[in-house]
Parts: C-alpha cells; structure tokens; sequence
C-alpha cells in the first residue's frame, strides 16, 4: 500500500495563500478613494463589458480584482442578499458592514474547506451623508475584513500604486482631482501611460478606453432626484476629468 506524504496544516495554508496572492497580483489594479463629494472608483481594464466595478444597493458599491469569474459570482450574491434583507426589513438596513461580513464568511469558508481558494480581493464601499460617513472595506481572499480610512489600493503593484496616490490625494478633494490622483497613480512607471498632445507638460496618463471609472455620489438626492447614488463615467467624461483645465 502506497503511504501518503503528510503535510502539515500549517504548510496547506500557506501553500493555499501564496497561490492566491500570486493570482490577485496578476491582476491590474483597482483604487477607491473617499472624497468631499462621495467615493471615485476607479480600475485599469480594457474591457467595456466585464467590469470589476459595480452597484450593490443603493449607497453600496464593489470593486474587486483578480479572477472575473469568481468575483462576479461573489458581486452577484451581494446584489441579491440587499435586494432580500431590503425587502424583508429596510432599506436603511441594508448596509456595507453587513455585506462585507457576509463576503467575510463566504472567501474564510472557501479557503479553508476548497481545495483551491478563490484569487480575488475585494472592496466595498459605502457612501455616508458626510466624509466621516463613509465606509471602505478590504477584504482579502481567506476572509480578512479591514476598515480602511480614506482610500483602498488593490491587485497589481498595489503598494507602488499606494504610495504615488498617499502622495496626490487630498481628503478635501472633489471628484475631479481625486480621479485624477487615481489615474496617476496608475499611470506612474506604466508602459501604456502617455502624454497629451495638447498638455505635452502633464505627466503622462492612461488612456480613458484603458479605464473604468465610478462615482458614489454623495448628494445623488438633491442633485439628481435618485437614492442611487453610484454612476458610472464615460470615456468621454472621463477624458474630460482627465486633461480640462481644472486644477
């Protein structure tokens, strides 16, 4: 009888984490930033139709990278658990923490029951009536949750990425900037970054078709008559934001 080799538990979860890591930093990166007028989202990805940014609920939104197919399905679960738990009680008690516990359980189930865990990291945020309102949270692939102040950096060369925008970003900024904070952190020492022709002295930026871009938008309410606050930009606007004249 062939005797099977034994691997200790300690090793199965650090094979099972470095996998995962290796798979999410394979994948481009993601920034959300909390900002004076709501929460800019913001992602490198060339596809128009598969998006890693997303609306959950009202005041909700997601972003994810790694693999499309898994964090799709865990988007997808978070849509129909606010659409459930909205109807049964509230609206009001739909709410990012709960999501983000309920995503909590799923990813810490899936790594250590599967054989394979899933390769994704993923975000979600929730915009309040003020700055100090505002939620983020990080969740990793074993179902660590993290209440993250200020902005989320993910997948890629996130902790490069994270240090160009700790650099730019303001707290106190609008939308605008803060995209374009995002967009530059992206963009540093990235081989499709380029200049504009007609701002050949800005630094050079991804192209918009390069981009997906999100809002939540804080004053949805009074400004556009809706409690949904999420919408999504153009390349258009996005092109806009990313080369006009505001400072």
């Amino acid at each position: 009888m062939t005797q099977q080799f034994y691997v200790s538990p300690e090793q199965v979860m650090k094979d099972r984490a470095d996998f995962a890591r290796k798979g999410i930093a394979r994948g481009r990166s993601v920034i959300v930033v909390s900002c004076s007028e709501g929460i800019a989202l913001v992602a490198e990805n060339p596809s128009p139709s598969l998006h890693k940014i997303g609306e959950i609920y009202d005041k909700i939104a997601f972003a994810a990278v790694g693999k499309y197919n898994e964090f799709e399905s865990l988007r997808q679960a978070g849509v129909r658990y606010a659409d459930v738990r909205g109807y049964s009680y509230h609206r009001e008690d739909v709410t990012a923490r709960g999501l983000a516990s309920v995503y909590a359980q799923s990813l810490g189930a899936v790594f250590t029951a599967e054989q394979k865990p899933f390769e994704v990291e993923l975000a979600v945020a929730e915009v309040g009536t003020g700055q100090a309102d505002d939620h983020l949270y990080r969740l990793t692939f074993d179902g660590s949750i993290a209440d993250e102040p200020g902005y989320v950096v993910m997948g890629g060369q996130a902790d490069q990425v994270s240090a160009s925008l700790a650099a730019g970003w303001s707290a106190e900024a609008g939308f605008s900037s803060a995209i374009r904070a995002a967009v530059h952190a992206l963009s540093v020492n990235h081989p499709a970054a380029k200049p504009s022709e007609e701002h050949a002295a800005r630094p050079a930026l991804l192209d918009a078709s390069l981009l997906e871009v999100a809002v939540l938008d804080r004053n949805s309410e009074t400004m556009r008559g809706t409690l949904r606050a999420f919408r999504r930009l153009s390349a258009a606007e996005v092109t806009d934001i990313l080369w006009g004249e505001e400072i």
